[in-house]
Order: structure tokens, then C-alpha cells, then sequence
């Protein structure tokens, strides 16, 4: 499949907000959703001293962004810890029709390390924790995982099964305890045993008959391996799947590193990614090169240097087309705007 996707930067609508301790840190890694009223929400992530996050909640109107307060706030007890660094981290929301429910799949960063947690709101204001995923029926241990991002309508799983499927990245013991040391050892790897995209499923029957079922995940499948010429290192799922003529499109991030005077440099960048309709295990195209790398000054220095991290798409229906806004980490201390504009629907003989 041949796919023209074309990216211009916009600007970076949030920084860190002087004097706001809950955000001294950086702001960064947003979802986003439209309320029920058509009105655009943003979550950004807004860290701490101690490397403390919180999920905020602002709404976007006529170029303003006005902070209301916080979705969620580290409260449960997967999200706390004694140590430095614990709290809710990288929303991803997604309004699913069929349980008429925004649901937000974060990062819970708490005792076991980080976890995949689940929140619904009816409103996309307030929110209620879920719990913590539970992947134990898909013969996975239920390790640490990040990256987590749900389709918004039922799809089939493998087994073909009517099903709720989310992203996950099931983590590398190796790679949390051993950060760049273990980057190394990583790329000797096969591909197909670094950390990758995995989606996983949930039955849709098992939950319209309770909405708590959403945590009990029943398959788990890797769709997409660091084995392109770019994302060697580890590849993960960014924004939730939006629905267009090909299939289901989102735009994933992949890392790559190159070994400089003081050791392993690390870059996140990002691409398309397309699957089928009906099966999203069947990916119909990934991007050979990146759609989105780090180039401007914030983009490449900050808390972490080098880092595109798109998190949350907006579908805009008023401007005609195939027109989706990107909201993205910029180096793990602001957010980015861009906008992707998709060409003619790619043939499928092309691939």
C-alpha cells in the first residue's frame, strides 16, 4: 500500500505554567477528546518535583487553552509509592459508542512500576477509576506496560471474537532496570523480542453485561516489531486509532539510538500506521521512514532531549478533507500542535 501523509508543525500551545508547582517538571503527553457538546478537551500529563504526575484537564477554544483542574490525581494505590516518580502518566481517551463511555487508558506508575490503568467518564469531565488492566486470560504476565490506546468501535479479535481491542507495550524487564546500558544488548536482540505494539481484547458482550469487565483482557497479540530501518530500539503505540477509508490509522512512535562521545543518544520519532478494518491484528502499511522527528529547539531539548511523542488526534471534520490535528510530547517538557492532512484514499492493490 502507497499512503501520502503530510505533517506541518503549528505550534506548541502548552508550557509549563509559571508558578505552578504541579507542572515544574513539564506538561506533556496529551490525550485528548471532543466533549459531548462538540467543545475539544485536552489531558495533558503535568509533572511534579519527584517526577509527580497528574492527568489536568483544559479546554481548547479559539486558540485559548484554559486549565479547569485535573482528570485524575494520584490517589489509588497503584498510582502512589514512597519513592520519587509515581502518578498517573500518559492518557490516552477514546469515546466507545457501544458503551456510550469516554474511556481513558493511562499509566499507572505506582509500587509494581508502571501498570496500564482504565478510567470512564459519561461526560469527559469527571472521571472513575476502572482499576488496573488485567492481562492474566491471555497466558501474559501482567508485567510492566505502557502505551495503552483503545479503538473506538468493536472489532474482531484473532480468535475472531467481537471484541474491544486496546494498544499496549509489554516492557522489557532488562530495559527498565538497565535504561541505555541495556541498549545494546536490545539491538542484538531478534526484532521479534524487543518491546513492541501489541493489541489486546477484551469480549464486547462481557462487557455491556458489566462495564468493570473492560479491565479483563482475553487476548493479546504483537501486530508491529522493531524490524524497519527506523524504531530499532522499541516501537510503541501513540495516539488512538482513528477510522478512515483504508482502515484504522494512528501515528506510533519508535526509538532509535546512536553511540556519541558520552555513550547512547536516544531519539523518539513518528509514523503512520494502518490496519485492517474488521481484524486491526492484519497491519496494512507502517511507515518506511518517519513522518515526524525531532528538528526544532523544543523539540530536541528539554527534559529529554530528542523526543516527539504524539499522544492524542482530533479528526476535523470543519475544515474538509482528511484533516486530523496532532497533539505531541516535546521533549518531555511542553506540547506540540502539528497537523496531518491524509492524500487520496491509497489503493490496497498497491501493496
Amino acid at each position: 500500500m502507497e499512503f501520502d501523509a503530510n505533517i506541518v508543525r503549528c505550534g506548541v500551545p502548552l508550557v509549563p505554567q509559571d508558578g505552578n508547582p504541579d507542572e515544574s517538571e513539564g506538561i506533556l503527553n496529551p490525550a485528548c477528546a471532543r466533549d459531548r457538546e462538540g467543545r475539544l478537551l485536552i489531558y495533558p500529563r503535568c509533572v511534579a518535583a519527584g517526577n509527580i504526575s497528574r492527568i489536568g484537564l483544559v479546554r481548547a477554544e479559539h486558540g485559548t487553552y484554559e486549565r479547569l483542574g485535573y482528570a485524575l490525581e494520584p490517589e489509588a494505590p497503584y498510582e502512589v509509592r514512597s519513592n520519587p516518580g509515581y502518578g498517573c502518566e500518559d492518557p490516552r481517551v477514546t469515546f466507545v459508542q457501544a458503551i456510550d463511555r469516554y474511556v481513558m487508558a493511562y499509566t499507572a506508575f505506582g509500587p509494581a512500576g508502571p501498570r496500564i490503568a482504565i478510567a470512564l467518564s459519561n461526560d469527559a469531565y469527571r472521571w472513575e477509576r476502572l482499576g488496573l488492566v488485567d492481562f492474566s486470560a491471555c497466558k501474559a504476565r501482567n508485567g510492566d506496560d505502557k502505551d495503552a490506546a483503545f479503538f473506538p468501535e468493536p472489532v474482531l479479535s484473532p480468535s475472531g471474537v467481537l471484541s474491544l481491542a486496546m494498544y499496549h507495550r509489554p516492557m522489557l524487564h532488562l530495559s527498565v532496570l538497565d535504561g541505555r546500558d541495556a541498549i545494546p544488548i536490545l539491538l542484538a536482540m531478534d526484532p521479534a523480542q524487543r518491546e513492541a505494539i501489541s493489541i489486546a481484547y477484551v469480549p464486547l458482550n462481557e462487557v455491556l453485561a458489566d462495564r468493570a469487565n473492560l479491565l479483563l483482557m482475553s487476548e493479546s497479540v504483537k501486530v508491529a516489531t522493531p524490524d524497519q530501518t527506523w524504531g530499532r530500539v522499541k516501537l510503541g503505540a501513540g495516539t488512538p486509532p482513528v477510522r478512515v477509508a483504508e482502515g484504522w490509522l494512528s501515528l506510533y512512535h519508535g526509538v532509535d539510538a546512536t553511540l556519541g562521545d558520552g555513550g547512547f543518544e536516544l531519539r523518539y520519532a513518528a509514523g503512520v500506521i494502518i490496519h485492517d478494518a474488521e481484524r486491526p491484528d492484519h497491519v496494512l502499511y507502517r511507515s518506511p521512514e518517519p513522518v515526524l522527528t525531532p528538528e526544532t529547539p523544543l523539540e530536541c531539548s528539554g527534559i529529554v532531549a530528542n523526543v516527539v511523542f504524539p499522544t492524542a488526534l482530533d479528526m476535523r471534520t470543519d475544515l474538509g478533507g482528511r484533516v486530523f490535528d496532532i497533539y505531541y510530547g516535546m521533549a518531555d517538557s511542553r506540547i506540540g500542535h502539528a497537523r496531518l492532512t491524509l492524500g487520496e484514499e491509497a489503493a490496497a492493490s498497491a501493496a
